[in-house]
């Protein structure tokens, strides 16, 4: 079935998700910070899937999208959770190939180091780990510390964007760049030149801390954060394809 459908998560929370059967590896497409499986790159690459008979995992994090819950209440380690928890129950090949974009991008790291030896690769794009860090001033993440909700400026529809203490809070322990990642699979990595969310030079902080010896950087001339041009967007299928099939 690809119509929406619902599944309880680790916290009782109803789970808004799309799956398709097929051939694997499985492909799992994680969206960004307050976006959701109806997104421009999630709907390609699904499609994608279903045209070459692969099986395709789109879900909706407790708080976004179709999914019930508040967005106020949502982490890294709760949307980690409901992830590994929809695809022990919806995906039936061995083998996964994550990919993540931006935010996602970050969750997609932090899935893989528990999925083992289910994981074939990553695919990230635009991806943000540790942006609570770096994508915030010190006045910003004083009161975040303290507790508050911080609003900023968007471009995407979300006009003023919020950061929620516990969002940040326990970002931070999640925080993966200061060392190694005991990664070791394939992983790609796609970012614009001119995206002016998330620096490109955070692909290759991610490139050199992977373990993994099988890490490639496609930097994209002209491209933004969002990178969903026609041109961006057939980069991306055919380096989901790339790693689907090794």
């Amino acid at each position: 079935m690809t119509t929406t459908q619902t599944h309880p998560s680790p916290l009782g929370t109803q789970l808004a998700f799309r799956h398709t059967p097929g051939s694997g590896p499985a492909v799992v497409f994680l969206p960004g910070y307050m976006s959701d499986m109806a997104g421009g790159k999630a709907t390609a690459v699904f499609d994608h899937c279903i045209a070459r008979g692969r099986e395709c995992l789109l879900l909706d994090y407790s708080g976004c999208g179709e999914s019930d819950g508040n967005f106020a209440d949502g982490t890294l380690g709760i949307w980690r959770d409901e992830v590994l928890a929809l695809i022990a129950a919806q995906v039936s090949s061995e083998r996964v190939v994550v990919a993540g974009s931006s935010m996602g991008g970050w969750l997609m790291l932090l899935v893989g180091l528990e999925l083992g030896q289910r994981l074939a690769g990553l695919v990230g794009i635009a991806a943000a780990p540790d942006f609570s860090d770096w994508g915030f001033d010190e006045n910003q993440k004083a009161g975040l510390r303290n507790g508050e909700t911080i609003y900023e400026d968007s471009d995407y529809g979300y006009d003023p964007m919020p950061t929620h203490a516990k969002f940040w809070q326990d970002a931070e322990t999640r925080k993966l760049l200061g060392g190694a990642i005991d990664l070791h699979c394939p992983v790609r990595l796609l970012h614009g030149q001119e995206d002016s969310d998330v620096p490109p030079d955070t692909s290759l902080r991610l490139a050199a801390a992977l373990e993994s010896e099988d890490v490639q950087v496609t930097l994209v001339k002209g491209g933004d954060h969002r990178l969903s041009r026609e041109g961006d967007i057939d980069l991306l299928l055919r380096t989901v394809d790339s790693v689907v099939e090794m």
